[in-house]
């Protein structure tokens, strides 16, 4: 949600680098991008409503040219989607900004620079930025941009990352971060702020993480200053980043969403790994993970989105595998309200980039009443949530650029099963002839995940029939009815095709008023224990000349007719079947999307990396 990029630079030309960064962080979700840049002949800015190309070739007519800029993908939250909104955002020619985030008190800060009088040409909170700093560096601060920001910082509520520039101080570049990511990245004679390493890949390899309160000065000769929430100097490990610069690049792919959908196999592999190789046990989580999991006696799992259905899913394993109980929330609504602690239950949180804000705030909100035990399940290395808690597995996802996540959500899966068993054994409820046959189910997956993804052709067809609708329905029972969710978000985000997912027995209590020939409704039902009872409720909706169309394994017997559509995957692979069974409501969603024509990567409204409330 939202893209930053600064640079500064003993010699080349930043604006390169500005706007291929900016398109490298095209996937987190934006509306608008904008360029400023030192030049000649002073601070110029280039804002464009749209895709990054469209401000790139306006800086290209431009002739925009400097070796210090700062540039931005905005996703509109005070205000329309207008160029005027869009970053950058200058104060009297001064001072550039750019913001990732929410200032909470803009409205009070905006009426005292206006008493000031500062005028306002936006609707946005990040304008109360520029002129805020604006006045602290002409009243206080002169020359100083380091100090006139940290004193403007003071003044601002709520989450913020921010890239500040001066026009009478060509060699310096200042960032700060409150609650959303922000890294610096150090070249040879050039420096780099960004929201995230993809942007920075190309440059170099050599990454700082900025904590919480990190307020940093730049220049061509790496950091010149750097302070802590409370002002002390500090200084932050600088880390070689593993990221791959192919992983980022769609290689012979349509769409990074195709791309990470086929890559699901090997990012399986690579995230059950740990248990394959190492087994169930709990020093995969962390050194201290034996001590904390023989003391809590519950679970409490804080996610959004995707990551809220995997927790969903990851309930079933962990209340039948390791009995222990397993309570789900929304972390946006778990944080306010009044909840009462246990400090002996382990705090789970989810979250593909580590840094979504509201799972954030949640964590934080659970620790201040006491929660002392967490974990984080995550994608994303040394991003905020593994900082901020005591436990962690990293997912081995990889780069994830489409905004509809696919292969996060599968490995999220693997880490939570894994999760479940490693609790199961320590509990006592495992044997060693169990884990050796979750360990063989789990080796077993990957190929039965690209069974699922041979599927592709038959689904193509079932797509075309989606294209033209308005609305469906999802169901499924069980451990897979988190599952049909799943299928019901993925064909919204991309296709826009309004989609509900109901629990099948729950049909009859409502949504069974919505069937008719018009309603496709989606099933999964795989052969386990709930087979006959899902097979009633799919005799409800033919009853009402509904469409089915029905997600199976090839020993469920289900036949097929005018009005009942079946796909079936080569076997049922039991525990681990709602993995297998994401990959077809995936493969649905592309595919209508495709025959709707809509952007695939970068659904309308969405952003991949939700850092504001």
């Amino acid at each position: 949600m939202c893209g930053i990029v600064g640079a500064v630079r003993a010699q080349d030309n930043v604006v390169d680098f500005l706007t291929s960064g900016l398109e490298r962080l095209e996937y987190r979700g934006y509306d608008s991008s904008g360029i400023a840049v030192l030049t000649d002949q002073g601070m110029q800015r280039v804002r464009r409503v749209g895709r990054v190309r469209l401000m790139e070739e306006a800086a290209r007519q431009a002739g925009l040219r400097g070796h210090l800029g700062i540039g931005h993908t905005r996703w509109a939250t005070h205000g329309g989607v207008t160029e005027p909104n869009a970053h950058p955002h200058i104060s009297h020619e001064l001072i550039g900004v750019v913001h990732n985030g929410i200032i909470e008190n803009f409205e009070t800060e905006r009426d005292r620079l206006q008493k000031l009088g500062y005028q306002f040409e936006s609707q946005t909170d990040t304008e109360v930025i520029a002129h805020s700093i604006h006045y602290e560096y002409t009243h206080s601060h002169q020359g100083d941009l380091f100090a006139a920001v940290q004193s403007a910082c003071r003044r601002f509520q709520g989450a913020y990352a921010i890239a500040v520039i001066a026009q009478d101080a060509p060699e310096t570049l200042v960032a700060a971060r409150m609650g959303c990511p922000l890294l610096v990245a150090l070249g040879e004679e050039e420096s780099f702020v960004a929201s995230d390493v993809s942007a920075v890949i190309a440059q170099t390899r050599r990454v700082v993480f900025l904590e919480n309160g990190d307020l940093v000065q730049l220049s061509t000769q790496g950091i010149d200053r750097m302070v802590d929430q409370h002002g002390a100097t500090v200084a932050r490990e600088v880390k070689v980043s593993a990221l791959s610069l192919a992983s980022l690049e769609l290689g012979p792919y349509s769409h990074f969403m195709q791309k990470e959908i086929h890559e699901q196999p090997k990012a399986i592999t690579d995230t059950a790994e740990v248990f394959l190789v190492g087994g169930f046990e709990p020093a995969n989580f962390g050194d201290s993970a034996a001590e904390v999991f023989n003391d809590i006696h519950s679970i409490k799992i804080l996610a959004c989105g995707t990551s809220y259905y995997a927790a969903l899913t990851a309930r079933y394993w962990l209340e039948d595998i390791a009995g222990i109980p397993t309570d789900v929330e929304i972390a946006s609504e778990y944080r306010y309200r009044q909840v009462i602690a246990d400090p002996r239950q382990l705090i789970i949180t989810i979250s593909q980039s580590g840094e979504t804000l509201d799972t954030m705030e949640a964590l934080r909100y659970a620790q201040s009443l006491g929660q002392k035990h967490s974990l984080a399940i995550c994608n994303v290395m040394e991003s905020a949530l593994p900082r901020e808690s005591e436990l962690v597995l990293y997912t081995r996802a990889g780069a994830e650029i489409g905004v509809a996540s696919t292969k996060a959500f599968t490995t999220q899966l693997v880490a939570l099963f894994g999760l479940a068993v490693t609790l199961g054994k320590m509990r006592g409820r495992v044997s060693a002839k169990a884990e050796q046959n979750y360990t063989n189910e789990l080796r077993l997956l990957p190929g039965s995940v690209q069974h699922a993804l041979n599927l592709e052709p038959q689904i193509i067809t079932w797509a075309h029939q989606f294209a033209g609708k308005d609305n469906a329905l999802f169901l499924g029972r069980g451990i897979h009815y988190p599952i049909a969710l799943e299928g019901a978000l993925k064909l919204k985000e991309i296709t826009y095709i309004h989609a509900e997912a109901y629990p099948a027995g729950e049909l009859k209590h409502g949504p069974l008023a919505l069937v008719d020939q018009d309603m496709p409704v989606v099933v999964i039902a795989p052969n386990d224990n709930l087979l006959e009872k899902v097979k009633a409720n799919m005799q409800e909706v033919a009853a009402r000349g509904g469409q089915l169309f029905v997600f199976t394994d090839l020993d469920s017997e289900y036949n097929t007719s005018k009005d009942v559509h079946v796909i079936r995957t080569p076997r049922h692979v039991g525990v681990l079947s709602p993995i297998v069974h994401t990959i077809p409501v995936q493969l649905l969603a592309y595919h209508t999307a495709l025959a709707r024509g809509t952007d695939v990567d970068k659904p309308r409204n969405l952003a991949k990396s939700v850092t504001v409330e």
